[in-house]
C-alpha cells in the first residue's frame, strides 16, 4: 500500500464550464481534500457553474463570469494578484480556459496529456496527467488526482442539496422514485431528439407504467418553446415545470425521481451524480465518452451508426472527443429504443 505524498501548501483548480463537466469535477475536489484536509483549495469557475459547487464546504471559489468580457478578465486579475500556488490543476482546454490559465502563477502546471490537448493548452502547462486512450470524460478528472498520487477510490459525486431545493422537489414529487423527469434540451441543438419522439414515449410512460411525466429544464424561450410543443403533441398530460425551478431545484428533482430522459447534457450528469438512473440519448456523441457515469447501460446509443454513415468509419476510428452534430443525426434514435430501455427501468410491459 502506497503512502499518500505529502500535501501541497494550495492548489488553484481550473475548471470554468460546462454544467456536467463541473458536476463531473466535483470528485476531483473530495479526493484532494480527502487526502490533503489542511491543503487551501481555490477553483476558478464559472459564474452559472458556481451555482451547482457554491456550498461545496472547503472550498475558495473565484467566479469568471464570461459574459461580461475584459471586466470580468480585470476581476480575476485583482483576485490573483500578489498569488502563488503550489499546484494549477488546469482542466480545461479551450481558448478561454488556456489564456485565463495564463493569470494563474503556480510552479507546477497540471494539465492533460499530449493527445488530448489543444488550442495551445502545452504553452500553459508543465505536467501532464497521463494519457488513458478512450477514457470517460468524468474519469479524465479523477486523472489529475491520480497523478497526485491520491487515491479515487469511492469518491463522492453527490452534490450537496440546501433545505428549500428538497422542499421543492418532495412538494412537486411527493412519491420518491415514482415519476419519469423528461429533460429534453441540450445547449447544443444539434443533440437534441425530436418532439414527436419524446411525445410518443412520454404517452406510453403515463398510459403503460401509470407513473407522471414532468418535464424539466432552463428558462430560455428554446426550452420554453420545445416543452410546449411536446406537451402539444402528446396525448396524455406532463407535468411542465420548464424554467420554473432553479439548478439546485433541478438536482433535488433529479434525485427523487425514478429515471431521467434526456440528451447528452449536463441535467445527465447531475441526476447520475444523485444516483438517478438516466436514459441518455446519443447519436451526435458517444455516451462511451460523455454519457451518464453508472448509467451508460440504459443510455440509448447510436454513434456508431452515425460514424458510420457520416464519416464511413467505426467510431474507434473517429478523434476521440469527435462531436456528430449533423442535421438529423438523432433521428437515427427510435420511441421504441427508449422505450425498450424503460421497460426494465420501470418494469413495465406493452408495445411501444
Amino acid at each position: 500500500m502506497t503512502s499518500t505524498p505529502p500535501p501541497p501548501g494550495s492548489i488553484c483548480l481550473l475548471r470554468l464550464s460546462a454544467l456536467g463537466d463541473v458536476c463531473n469535477t466535483v470528485p476531483l475536489v473530495r479526493s484532494l481534500q480527502q487526502a490533503w484536509p489542511d491543503t487551501a483549495l481555490s477553483w476558478i469557475v464559472g459564474r452559472t457553474e458556481y451555482q451547482l459547487v457554491a456550498d461545496l464546504p472547503g472550498v475558495e471559489f473565484i467566479v469568471f463570469d464570461k459574459r461580461a468580457g475584459r471586466a470580468s478578465v480585470a476581476h480575476l486579475r485583482r483576485r490573483l494578484k500578489g498569488r502563488r500556488f503550489d499546484i494549477l490543476l488546469h482542466a480545461q482546454m479551450s481558448l478561454r480556459a488556456n489564456l485565463l490559465g495564463r493569470l494563474v502563477k503556480a510552479r507546477r502546471r497540471v494539465g492533460f496529456d499530449r493527445a488530448r490537448s489543444r488550442n495551445g493548452h502545452a504553452l500553459v502547462v508543465n505536467e501532464r496527467i497521463a494519457a488513458q486512450p478512450f477514457q470517460h470524460q468524468a474519469e479524465a478528472f479523477l486523472e489529475f488526482a491520480r497523478y497526485l498520487g491520491l487515491s479515487t477510490e469511492g469518491a463522492d459525486r453527490r452534490l450537496p442539496l440546501p433545505a428549500e431545493a428538497e422542499e421543492f422537489a418532495l412538494r412537486h414529487q411527493p412519491e420518491s422514485g415514482h415519476a419519469v423527469l423528461i429533460s429534453p434540451a441540450s445547449s447544443h441543438p444539434a443533440r437534441n431528439w425530436s418532439i414527436a419522439g419524446y411525445a410518443e414515449v412520454a404517452d406510453w410512460i403515463i398510459e403503460r407504467s401509470q407513473r407522471p411525466v414532468i418535464l424539466v429544464g432552463g428558462r430560455s424561450n428554446t426550452e420554453r418553446e420545445m416543452g410546449q410543443a411536446i406537451e402539444s403533441a402528446m396525448q396524455h398530460r406532463a407535468i411542465n415545470l420548464i424554467g420554473h425551478d432553479t439548478l439546485k431545484e433541478a438536482v433535488a428533482m433529479f434525485e427523487r425521481a425514478a429515471c431521467v430522459i434526456t440528451p447528452d447534457s449536463g441535467p445527465a450528469h447531475l441526476a447520475a451524480a444523485m444516483g438517478t438512473p438516466v436514459v441518455g440519448l446519443y447519436a451526435a456523441t458517444w455516451s462511451r465518452r460523455s454519457g451518464p457515469l453508472g448509467s451508460l447501460e440504459h443510455c440509448v446509443d447510436r454513434f456508431t451508426e452515425a460514424a458510420h454513415q457520416h464519416l464511413g468509419k467505426a467510431p474507434e476510428k473517429v478523434r476521440w472527443g469527435r462531436k456528430l452534430q449533423y442535421p438529423g443525426v438523432m433521428d437515427l434514435i427510435t420511441p421504441g429504443d427508449v422505450i425498450e430501455r424503460l421497460k426494465r427501468l420501470l418494469n413495465a410491459e406493452g408495445e411501444p
